[in-house]
């Protein structure tokens, strides 16, 4: 039976999120599968819908749209065309593309300070280049090598152009420039100030790591002989676990270019998701009962903890910061993560998330326990040969 395109394409654009098996039921319309029609008939694939605040009303959406006005302040873009065949050298740089730039700026501002950031390029690095700088007194922001996260046209500016100029196609040089000041153009000043607020995020996240790199390599290679020493280790930890498992991203089918469709956005509340705390301290050979605490808690660093410690003689282990793979806690609570996802009736109550808990907790193997207490030696050797970086548990 011949495919009744606009008949199926009413059909699909009519429920976006349409599940592939209630499609099927539609198979009177289709003369071929189901795939190859969504894919080469429709041009339609299935990816992850964007997510708005929830229910804005008129004046909040008009509220919205004032800010925005407001806030956008003029932005010059000197988008500066290189000629066909024509490679970026030195010379073009410094007499072509950087003095049109330099030039604009002082239009705005002549005493304006000018601080230039660039990647470690030829044409960027060359002797000319920083001799034309000194001469512009221009000020050079240095970059770390074979570093694309800290620099904002690679993890911000690129990225937004090639999401807006996605499946178009340009008949000259000239239409794609237009078409690329037009893209940069069209970012509001809120997302420009996002973009630097996250490159100063990812400054300190950097120093944040090095420092926690040294932490955990120096406590790995402390303990980088133990081997039985683990068996007598208890690890105990906390974890969250939220009503309705899922993941929070709802699949519609749509073509390219139409990510910022509205009819392709989901509204979502942004409150606290319901769920429940719990600890739990596992060993070799054995393990705890699961005990449900109150949210928020710091039950690691309350100084009543502290002190039953010292009362019944325990040891604490210290523990570097932000190091989940080399607790085997953490995989047990995957593995109860997990067996919640699997159920074919997730519970729809706290009271019923607590006893599935419950019951995930005991059901896992203590074998499996054990094997991955039985790991700790080579996380701590993988840890140490990685100077401290992340290991693959």
């Amino acid at each position: 039976m011949e495919l009744n395109r606009e008949h199926f394409r009413a059909i699909i654009y009519y429920n976006f999120q349409r599940q592939l098996s209630q499609q099927e039921c539609l198979a009177e319309l289709l003369s071929t599968s189901i795939q190859k029609n969504l894919h080469e008939e429709l041009g339609v694939r299935k990816l992850v819908s964007r997510w708005i605040p929830h229910l804005l009303t008129e004046e909040q959406k008009a509220a919205r749209v004032n800010w925005c006005q407001k806030a956008l302040d003029p932005v010059h873009i000197a988008t500066i065309p290189l000629n066909e065949q024509r490679t970026v050298t030195a010379d073009w740089y410094t007499t072509i593309c950087l003095p049109k730039v330099i030039t604009e700026l002082r239009k705005i501002n002549p005493e304006r300070r000018i601080i230039l950031h660039q990647d470690n390029a030829g044409s960027h690095t060359a002797q000319k280049t920083r001799q034309y700088l000194t001469e512009e007194n221009v000020e050079l922001l240095e970059h770390p090598s074979y570093s694309p996260d800290l620099s904002p046209n690679d993890f911000f500016t690129y990225l937004k152009i090639k999401s807006r100029l996605r499946g178009q196609s340009f008949q000259s040089p000239e239409e794609a420039v237009d078409a690329f000041k037009n893209a940069v153009l069209d970012l509001p000043a809120n997302e420009w100030n996002k973009c630097f607020e996250n490159w100063f995020e990812r400054m300190q996240m950097c120093i944040n790591l090095r420092k926690t790199i040294k932490v955990q390599r120096s406590w790995c290679r402390q303990r980088s002989l133990w081997d039985q020493e683990w068996n007598s280790i208890v690890f105990s930890d906390e974890s969250r676990f939220c009503l309705g498992v899922h993941d929070g991203r709802a699949r519609v089918r749509r073509r390219r270019g139409e990510r910022r469709n509205p009819q392709f956005f989901v509204e979502r509340h942004v409150h606290h998701t319901v769920g429940v705390m719990v600890w739990g301290a596992l060993a070799y050979g054995s393990r705890s009962p699961l005990i449900f605490i109150r949210d928020n808690a710091r039950p690691h660093v309350a100084r009543v903890t502290i002190h039953f410690f010292q009362h019944n003689d325990v040891t604490l282990l210290p523990w570097p910061p932000r190091s989940p793979d080399l607790s085997p806690i953490e995989h047990v609570w995957d593995m109860m993560g997990r067996r919640l996802l699997n159920l074919q009736r997730p519970p729809q109550t706290l009271e019923a998330l607590r006893e599935k808990l419950v019951v995930a907790w005991n059901e896992i193997p203590q074998e499996d326990i054990d094997h991955l207490i039985r790991s700790m030696p080579r996380r701590v050797g993988e840890c140490v040969a990685h100077q401290g970086a992340s290991t693959h548990y």
